[in-house]
């Protein structure tokens, strides 16, 4: 059993997780072999998520201190393994669809993102979100296609009168 210093420890320590995070992702770990999770934690670990197991009331208690995470609180509950997420929010859900394609746990308990609560029948939608990259590229790809297309309908007129300015010149020259 910790001690109270290590359990205070260990809330700090999730604290500072919390404050560096976009999203956390909620894991009921219930059934999974040590090889299970331990390859699950290999596939997060190589986007720089962190999955780890805490105590449900020691999470509860740095929510708590960093504040603003009361909606998730109901899944707070059985063995609970924790995505912590500071790139890409839907990065994880990614991963766990492509996990669940050949195991059947863990299962998907809940996602915090930006405040919002995703529930377990939303991993589909979220593992479906582009990335901030992917949407900023969309939308610089949607601004420049009308300046490529002005730029292309500029030249090729200017290749037009250029075309005929030469071949009025070639005509008064003879």
């Amino acid at each position: 059993m910790a001690t109270l210093a290590q359990k205070k420890e260990t809330t700090k320590e999730i604290v500072e997780v919390l404050k560096s995070t976009e999203a956390v992702y909620l894991t009921e770990y219930n059934g999974m072999t040590v090889a299970q999770v331990n390859n699950l934690r290999r596939e997060f670990k190589k986007d720089g998520i962190t999955y780890r197991v805490f105590k449900n009331t020691l999470v509860k208690r740095a929510m708590d201190e960093v504040g603003g995470y009361e909606e998730i609180y109901s899944h707070l509950e059985n063995q609970t393994a924790y995505a912590f997420v500071s790139g890409d929010p839907a990065k994880p859900a990614k991963i766990l669809k492509n996990f669940l394609k050949d195991n059947k746990k863990p299962h998907f308990k809940a996602a915090f993102i930006e405040g919002v609560v995703y529930k377990e029948n939303d991993l589909e939608a979220l593992s479906s979100m582009k990335s901030k990259e992917e949407v900023i590229g969309d939308i610089i790809g949607l601004l420049m296609a009308p300046i490529t297309n002005v730029v292309g309908a500029l030249q090729a007129q200017g290749s037009n009168i250029v075309g005929a300015v030469k071949t009025i010149a070639d005509k008064e020259e003879n």
